[in-house]
């Protein structure tokens, strides 16, 4: 089992005011599933992608990642689980605005330490798995919404990671730039690689295979999408 969650607890405190933003969540992830992740604002979607992703600590319950507790790794241990386990693409495509599309996505390569000539042979490889094989010398205001994000999936993806978390990827897009990106993670699905999304959208996560949704910090529905 790639993701083991048992009784997953996250409190926030302000002052004297607590926020119960997960209360007792359970959820099993097997390798090569797609899974979206839907519910209202305040349902702790964030939070449990936060979690997930080695980005914040729960207060209590059990997180496994392939076997390993995270609650009990160092922030040195949890940097390297996200610098090679886990590839993060976001709402906001955060690319550098006056770097060329391979120049971004050599980036996480760079922070590796890996050889120029390697990095250049990976970067390329994954911008021509997301159709982008020809705009690897257009800077972000050169291609359109749908490719930006694309060039940011290519990026997560130059390090071979074990999962991939959305966090809204088409949430800037209009529907045809939509349906672009949301066909590259169906790609991506099918050559057996993990994806956990964040969606409000019905019509996006139906692309997945399974809907978690969630409500005032608790599964509400685990289901398998239509």
């Amino acid at each position: 089992m790639l993701i083991e969650v048992q009784n997953l607890m996250k409190i926030y405190k302000m002052g004297d005011i607590e926020v119960r933003a997960l209360r007792g969540v359970d959820l099993n992830v097997e390798e090569g599933e797609f899974v979206s992740i839907m519910g209202p604002s305040g349902s702790g979607k964030s939070t449990l992608m936060d979690i997930l992703g080695c980005l914040a600590k729960p207060t209590s319950g059990s997180y496994r990642l392939e076997g390993k507790e995270v609650g009990k790794l160092s922030q040195t241990r949890l940097a390297a689980i996200r610098n090679r386990k886990i590839g993060f693409i976001f709402q906001a495509y955060n690319l550098l605005p006056r770097t060329t599309a391979l120049r971004n996505v050599e980036l996480p390569l760079i922070y590796a330490k890996v050889s120029r000539r390697e990095r250049r042979r990976r970067a390329l490889a994954a911008l021509e798995a997301v159709g982008l094989a020809d705009r690897t010398h257009h800077r972000p205001n050169e291609l359109s919404g749908g490719q930006q994000q694309r060039v940011a999936i290519a990026r997560a993806l130059v390090n071979n990671p074990s999962i991939f978390f959305a966090d809204e990827p088409t949430g800037n897009l209009d529907s045809r730039s939509g349906e672009e990106v949301m066909k590259v993670f169906q790609q991506l699905s099918e050559a057996g690689n993990t994806i956990l999304m964040v969606t409000h959208e019905n019509h996006i996560a139906a692309y997945s295979q399974r809907i978690i949704r969630l409500r005032d910090g608790m599964i509400e529905a685990d289901e398998r999408a239509a």
